[in-house]
């Protein structure tokens, strides 16, 4: 699902308030992989470098844990 919603942010250019709550909870599970993980990573590049925008406030920290997990 990760893979899936940042394919999304990079198709469209626009990160969505309602995808980046589903990356959150996605991830609250602890339930990815390092390839989900390297995604991420892309698409945090790609928003600070203003590739993609986010609908969130600009004053909420992206943030994603490092490391690797999986169900």
């Amino acid at each position: 699902m990760i893979r899936t919603i940042v394919e999304s942010a990079f198709q469209t250019g626009c990160l969505s308030v309602e995808s980046e709550g589903l990356l959150h909870q996605v991830l609250a599970t602890k339930c990815y992989q390092s390839d989900d993980l390297l995604a991420l990573a892309a698409l945090s590049d790609a928003v600070r470098a203003g590739q993609i925008k986010r609908e969130a406030s600009s004053k909420l920290i992206m943030e994603f844990p490092l490391g690797n997990k999986s169900c």
